[in-house]
């Protein structure tokens, strides 16, 4: 007895992670895992949000359209729909603990969703990698006495190249030369891929080695990566800011980067611009944030958690800015042109303008250093995420005991088909490809998929079942504002980013380079490819689901699944609370309290009845209750 004893006991004890010496079980899902605690998570979010966008995008947009009066837009696009639909999405991972395909249990028919979420994350992880393969390059050939893109004296210089400006019109930069002739040694056209380009091909398997590495252990190593990667480009973004803002020159570049143009602000297309960098700077639609939301406990804070992340990646957009504008102000004032004819944004700004800033300044190569391995780690950031949002999505997917032990091979397997995929963005044309996939891969089609889940989420699986989901979870209801939101502000935004993208469309250039008809027709195929799940997939699941008639089929499959709902039993409560198989029903509050009511009185009958029953009238008219003998 004393052995059966101590044997529970110590069962207990393992069971709590309470045995000295073994170690200590924090998951709250043990075969699923969590995140070692919430701040891996806000960073790793962080991270995921804060890009190479904020650096080369945000701060271009912003002298572009208006200066300082496009922060107006800027922030109220932040407030009523960067905000809520972060919001959204992280919730709506958390609840189900799956990540971007498992999630659609809500409704079924709408899985295409998460199948065009994939394939967009897949695009952008493609030629993401290619983009800190390059920054890996520059990073290493910043470790020098003498940045190469310094003079023009180099076999890879053309006649036209100068340090100084003589003649705008022919005249071409060393950095922008050493860019074109010798990084990318680019060819004369999309259609002509030429060699591969081996010290970039080199570099794109040192970055896909990085991410694996980092990612081996899912959630639980990348967690402690990011500790590094989420916060060092601020210490570095602050050295250069420090650094910036004591040259000459200086505050004529913040100054136009900052000052406000108000007419601008009844111009449609600032509003768009706003509303557009709002929506992919956060991330949103590329199953990114559902992903890492899935991986928290249950009863974690995810509404605190969106407005600390949103807010921290705006807020790195305008302190990048002060960073970017004020090297470009000391480099327009040494030249003696306007800051307009050095501002860039893109590729242009990372690795032609500001590298050849970077150049007019004492010991120039520590300072390429620090810009690049910033670049590395923004970079790195975003591409942790991608490379787990294609990895989830299987594992949850297949979802055999074996493939949840072996995610690591998943990962590798990923990554490498990654590598493989992103070989021909090395050749000659490489940079031709990147950029088509930038524009098109991951431009309207991530708007219609945001656009089709909050139809989902709000109208077919129903708003008010949604909040009372996030209320069970969060302890508190959605506050008022967001559900407005989610039900009409935030959708009727995503449809005005919709139709601004198509009526400010434009073929897309590079530089001088037109691209051909062909190519963009595959530029809309790439567009196309995930949009096109949705409708395919919902074709089939209506074909597939019960039903006589094709609107009974309609109904049952947009029905949730019954496995719909928190992962852990434990949190299974309220509807979700089952004793078997069956399906849950999705029933009112109301009832749900009475049958509640209804069940603890059964309880209580019950336990009266076994007290009745097991009573044994004594000798002396006592009562004895009975014990099992040993």
């Amino acid at each position: 007895c004393k052995n059966a004893v101590f044997r529970t006991t110590l069962g207990k004890l393992r069971e709590n992670g309470a045995v000295p010496g073994e170690p200590v079980k924090k998951d709250e899902n043990s075969r699923r895992g969590n995140w070692g605690n919430q701040i891996e998570f806000v960073l790793t979010s962080v991270g995921y949000a804060v890009g190479l966008g904020n650096v080369w995008r945000f701060p271009y947009l912003c002298y572009r359209n208006g200066g300082g009066a496009f922060m107006f837009p800027y922030f109220i696009m932040l407030v009523f729909c960067g905000i809520p639909l972060f919001f959204l999405e992280l919730s709506f991972g958390q609840f189900t603990s799956l990540g971007c395909l498992g999630v659609w249990k809500v409704s079924p028919m709408f899985k295409g969703v998460g199948y065009g979420m994939m394939v967009v994350s897949t695009y952008i992880g493609i030629y993401y990698n290619v983009v800190i393969c390059i920054a890996f390059y520059y990073f290493f050939m910043s470790m020098t006495n003498l940045l190469p893109w310094t003079y023009c004296n180099n076999p890879w210089n053309t006649p036209d190249c100068t340090g100084v400006v003589v003649n705008r019109t022919k005249r071409t930069s060393p950095s922008e030369e050493y860019w074109r002739n010798y990084v990318l040694n680019i060819s004369d056209g999309i259609g002509n891929f030429g060699e591969v380009r081996l010290p970039i091909l080199g570099c794109l398997a040192v970055s896909w080695v990085v991410v694996f590495l980092c990612l081996i252990r899912g959630v639980k190593s990348s967690g402690k990566v990011v500790y590094f990667t989420a916060t060092f480009p601020y210490v570095v973004l602050t050295i250069l800011f420090i650094r910036g803002i004591t040259l000459e020159g200086a505050i004529s570049g913040i100054k136009y980067y900052l000052t406000p143009q108000w007419e601008k602000i009844l111009d449609a297309k600032v509003w768009g611009d706003a509303a557009s960098q709002i929506f992919y700077s956060l991330g949103c639609a590329w199953g990114g944030l559902i992903t890492m939301a899935s991986y928290n406990k249950f009863h974690n804070n995810c509404f605190r958690d969106s407005i600390i992340i949103s807010v921290t990646n705006c807020g790195t957009s305008v302190y990048a800015g002060f960073v970017i504008f004020s090297i470009l102000g000391f480099m327009a004032n040494h030249l003696g042109v306007d800051v307009s004819e050095v501002a860039d944004h893109g590729p242009g700004l990372a690795f032609v303008a500001y590298p050849e800033a970077l150049t007019l300044l004492p010991i120039s190569p520590l300072w390429s250093l620090l810009f690049f391995f910033m670049l590395i780690l923004l970079g790195l950031g975003t591409q942790f995420c991608l490379l787990e949002t294609l990895v989830t999505a299987v594992v949850d997917e297949i979802g055999t005991d074996w493939i949840i032990k072996n995610k690591t091979y998943v990962t590798l397997g990923v990554a490498i088909v990654g590598f493989l995929l992103g070989v021909p963005l090395t050749t000659r044309a490489g940079i031709y490809w990147l950029l088509l996939m930038d524009n098109y891969a991951a431009s309207f089609s991530l708007v219609v998929i945001s656009c089709i889940m909050c139809i989902c989420i709000m109208y077919v699986y129903g708003h008010k079942n949604y909040f009372k989901d996030v209320e069970m979870m969060l302890g508190f209801p959605p506050p008022l504002f967001f559900r407005i939101c989610w039900k009409y502000v935030s959708p009727f935004i995503i449809t005005f980013i919709l139709i601004f993208t198509v009526i400010q469309y434009k073929p897309i250039t590079y530089n001088d380079y037109v691209y051909p008809s062909w190519s963009l027709i595959i530029g809309f195929a790439m567009a196309l490819s995930s949009v096109i799940c949705i409708p395919i997939y919902a074709l089939f699941k209506i074909a597939v689901s019960e039903g006589s008639t094709f609107l009974e089929r309609l109904k049952n499959s947009v029905k949730p699944d019954p496995d719909w709902g928190p992962a852990l039993q434990e949190h299974r409560k309220g509807r979700y609370a089952t004793t078997g198989p069956e399906s849950v029903e999705v029933r009112p509050l109301k009832e749900e309290l009475k049958d509640e009511g209804k069940e603890k009185l059964k309880e209580k009958e019950t336990e009266k009845k076994d007290e009745i029953g097991l009573t044994i009238p004594g000798s002396n008219g006592s009562t004895l209750n009975p014990t099992p003998s040993a």
